[in-house]
Order: C-alpha cells, then structure tokens, then sequence
C-alpha cells in the first residue's frame, strides 16, 4: 500500500470489505472533525477497531493534519504498538497509550475519539466537571468518568486507570487535558464528541457571563437524560445524523475515500 502522500488512492488487494468501509469512515471522522474546529494540528486521535481482526485498530499517521487523512493513509497497529501494515509513517505514542487502553478492555467501544479543544479543555480544569446546566449536557448526565489528570500519556501503567475511569459510560473527561468519547459506531462516538464539545462551549459560555445560574430540577435532569437515550437507540437517530455527516464529507472532499 503506497501511502507517502495524503493524496496517494488505492486500497491493499487483501484488505477485506469491512476494513475499507472502516477506513473510509474513519476518513470522514478526521475531515469532519478538521471542518468543525476540533483539531489540534497533528496531535489527539481517532481510532477505530479493525472488523474481525481481534487486537487491530486504526490510528492517524503522526504529522498529518487531519484535514489531509485519507482511508489510505491510516495505520494499522496492534494493542501492543506495532504496526502490522506497511505503513511508512509512525504512531504518536500518547495517542498508542491512551487508545489502546480502551480498545484493549472494552469491546463496545470500537470507535474512540480524544480531542483537545479549546472549551474541553476549559471543562476538564474544573473541579466540578460538566454542569447539568442545559438540555445538551444533560446527554451526558450518568454517563460520564473522570480521569485524573498522570502528565504525557506515555506511561503503559497509565491504561489501567483510564479504562477504569472509562467504566462503561460514554465519555471521559480527562482532566486538566481533554474529552474522550467512544461508540460501537462511527455516527455514536462521533454525536457524542460533537455534543460533549457543544456543551462544554455552552457551560464556558454560561460561566463567562457572571450571572446568577437557573438549575434544573433532578427529576427533569433524570427524565431529560432517558429521553435522550431513547432518541438514540431507539428511533435511530444517530443512523441518520452519521448519514447527514457522510454527505457533508463527501461535499467538503471527497478525497478523504482514497
């Protein structure tokens, strides 16, 4: 597989059905995620679970921007680092660390996303957390872990502790750093990190304004948080959003499907 440019297409003739829909996919979550300001350069990752390939998942090449990813061009690597393509391109390290945690001990969690956004970052420095001050944090309600914050994630020791932190919930808020969410799918973990990253923008907007805060009763924030999850496995919401995202990817570049 010839993958020394972002621009370079093709797949490898061995590479199964599942594996480039998968890449594709993951493709799409990069640009996407370049298109709504969720980048930090060439740093934070997106990964996803190789299809029937137990302790394979995909990861950004290190030094490209994600608005340069294409299905291609990712990495294939094991739970233990190695690549297991023949990929020229490198793996950041911290990006290994904290994936492969999660992709190690949780198996509905095929798709993890870890992002360092301005408004993230300002929530996970607070004591407190996510407030359930609005209708889009209320998503989250019950549904998020908190990791304390170890330095580089560079440290193997480390994993242990967040997939503890992790437990089954659908974020986790490392502090003092950034959000992670994760999915069986690339729609679920994508929606989750677009509204966990909406609603900390909401709650850093809120706080700025220096005014009194109008809470939420907990029986309305319980009842809000079940709504939420009926609306998303229920009516099958998230197949449409993640469809809806599709085509804004392919109308930005459709590039990313090389």
């Amino acid at each position: 597989m010839d993958i020394t440019s972002p621009k370079n297409t093709g797949t490898h003739p061995a590479m199964s059905e599942a594996e480039q829909q998968c890449r594709i996919e993951l493709a799409a979550c990069y640009r996407l995620a370049a298109h709504y300001k969720m980048t930090d350069t060439i740093y934070t990752h997106i990964s996803a679970r190789v299809p029937d390939e137990p302790g394979h998942f995909l990861i950004n090449p290190y030094g490209f921007m994600w608005e340069e990813i294409t299905a291609s061009s990712l990495v294939k690597i094991d739970v233990d680092g190695n690549k297991v393509d023949d990929s020229p391109h490198r793996v950041n390290p911290a990006g290994f660390t904290i994936h492969s945690a999660v992709h190690m001990d949780r198996h509905s969690a095929a798709w993890v996303m870890h992002t360092h956004t301005r408004s993230g970052f300002a929530v996970s420095c607070l004591e407190e957390g996510l407030l359930p001050l609005n209708q889009i944090a209320l998503q989250y309600y019950g549904q998020i872990g908190y990791h304390d914050y170890e330095g580089i994630a560079l440290d193997l020791e480390e994993r242990a502790r967040i997939v503890e932190a992790l437990g089954e919930n659908l974020a986790l808020i490392l502090r003092n750093h950034g959000l992670l969410t994760v999915g069986e799918s690339a729609g679920q973990m994508f929606s989750n990190m677009f509204y966990l990253n909406r609603a900390c923008e909401i709650q850093e907007s809120t706080l700025a304004m220096g005014r009194p805060l109008r809470k939420i009763d907990d029986a309305i924030i319980k009842r809000v948080s079940e709504q939420f999850s009926q609306m998303a496995y229920d009516d099958g919401d998230l197949v449409l959003e993640w469809e809806a995202q599709m085509r804004l990817a392919d109308r930005l570049d459709p590039g990313f499907r090389d």
